[in-house]
């Protein structure tokens, strides 16, 4: 059987009836053909290929990252021929469905689609694509990434950022925005492109949804269900269409629909339905009008559903920042503890640089929405830094003209500690995050005590 977005109705239907707890109303597949005048063969107008195809590099060059090869860094960033799917890697036990990127959409690229303003949170004054071809450059002469020296573990900086700077600004300030959502920009009652199956707004619709990172079939499974499915450790769950194999562009959990489900699966949040949901909702509400050009009334579910989808995207990041300031603030404890013994705190320090870099990549991520953030970008920067704090008490504070690393005098453990009390006081103040995983906020009064009174649990 075919990946879901190019089967019939009929057939997906019969696959669903065959399954018995699976509802076609539930599934992100299987819209029919609404432009006007068009004669090929296809029978359904959802395509959104090219989206996955960039999760496909996304992963391939995070694991790149740790490789030491900037060609191969390169190649995952900026795009190739024939270039491998290494992640998710097929298994016995977890078969994929395609081998290479292209089989999922061909000449698509990382480094054309990412952030095109200047970062805060990064020195330099760099662009998105700036930072990241910098920090690839950087991971290449570091031991399969990380960097003790600075602390810096790049395939997560790398990771956390590209998810943010590539799919969330791309999914809520392109296709997602005031421009693309207009009633004159790509019109739903003419194709999106000569020769295509689908409207304009159609295409736009479901390339925002490709971003994103559910299966299609992700408002069948529960938030745990979504989370196997990306940790390749629920094949039953994946499959939907029960051919044996899953397909890569339609059945796995990516990116920030990811971390939705290992939120969600708490059971405080409901992040992953509720964007999912409005993604349907949306696509339903384009599909309705039946290739005519989108009314009033159409165009303001449409925006309605696209607010609701891009502000719980944007708490979805907020909450990884939050989650990895507690493991940080969890991790110096560990590492005073060792270094108080005199012990060798070499694997304590590399847990601490991974979490503080999936921290800062996070961060530096919701500097590419829609919103105006810079404000919390500053706060952030101004409270995480430009690097971790290291244990000879010194800090990256700038990059010198040559590329090199410039540090200063780093503040003391503890007061380094309180900043990661207030990143996540931030997160809740500015975002009303709900999940607040690894909460470490309790501690906050205390520390902030014993470091010599309460001025210093405000924000900076």
């Amino acid at each position: 059987m075919n990946k879901i977005t190019n089967l019939t109705l009929s057939t997906s239907l019969i696959s669903m009836l065959a399954m018995g707890t699976a509802h076609a109303s539930d599934v992100y597949a299987d819209f029919p053909i609404t432009l006007k005048g068009y004669s090929g063969d296809a029978k359904t107008s959802e395509s959104y290929g090219g989206q996955m195809a960039r999760h496909m590099l996304h992963n391939g060059l995070k694991k790149a990252a740790s490789s030491g090869d900037m060609s191969k860094m390169e190649t995952y960033f900026n795009g190739a021929k024939s270039v491998a799917i290494l992640d998710p890697k097929s298994s016995s036990k977890f078969p994929i469905k395609q081998k290479l990127v292209e089989e999922l959409s061909d000449g698509k690229t990382l480094i054309k689609k990412t952030y095109k303003g200047n970062v805060i949170g990064w020195p330099g004054n760099m662009t998105g694509a700036e930072v990241i071809q910098f920090m690839m450059e950087k991971a290449a002469s570091s031991p399969k990434g990380f960097d003790p020296n600075t602390g810096y573990n790049y395939p997560q900086l790398i990771s956390k950022f590209a998810m943010g700077a590539v799919f969330y600004n791309q999914a809520c300030t392109n296709y997602l925005g005031d421009k693309k959502l207009s009633a004159k920009s790509k019109p739903n009652n003419a194709p999106y492109k000569d020769g295509a199956r689908y409207t304009g707004k159609e295409h736009v619709w479901d390339e925002a949804f490709g971003y994103w990172g559910a299966a299609a079939h992700t408002l069948t499974l529960s938030a745990k269900e979504s989370y196997e499915v990306a940790k390749k450790k629920n094949l039953s769950a994946a499959d939907y269409n029960k051919d044996g194999v899953v397909d890569a562009g339609t059945e796995m959990t990516y990116a920030h629909a990811y971390y939705a489900s290992g939120f969600d699966k708490g059971g405080k949040t409901n992040y992953l339905e509720t964007v999912t949901r409005a993604f349907l909702d949306g696509r339903k509400a384009i599909t309705a009008a039946k290739g005519e050009a989108l009314g009033w009334n159409s165009r303001t579910k449409m925006k309605k559903a696209a607010s609701t989808i891009c502000a719980n995207w944007e708490k979805v990041i907020a909450e990884a920042v939050f989650k990895y300031a507690g493991s940080v603030y969890k991790d110096l404890d560990k590492l005073n503890t060792i270094m108080e013994a005199k012990g060798d705190p070499k694997k304590a320090f590399a847990t601490y640089a991974k979490h503080w870099g999936e921290a800062k990549g996070f961060a530096m991520a919701l500097e590419a929405g829609k919103e105006d953030r810079s404000a919390v970008s500053t706060k952030l920067t101004s409270l995480l830094g430009y690097g971790p704090w290291l244990p000879n008490l010194s800090q990256v504070t700038d990059i010198a003209k040559d590329g090199s690393y410039v540090k200063d005098e780093a503040s003391t453990l503890a007061v380094y500690q309180l900043h990661m009390l207030k990143i996540q006081k931030l997160m809740v103040d500015e975002f009303g995050i709900a999940a607040r995983n690894n909460d470490m906020l309790g501690s906050m009064d205390d520390l902030a005590a014993k470091l010599g009174g309460s001025g210093y649990a405000e924000n900076d």
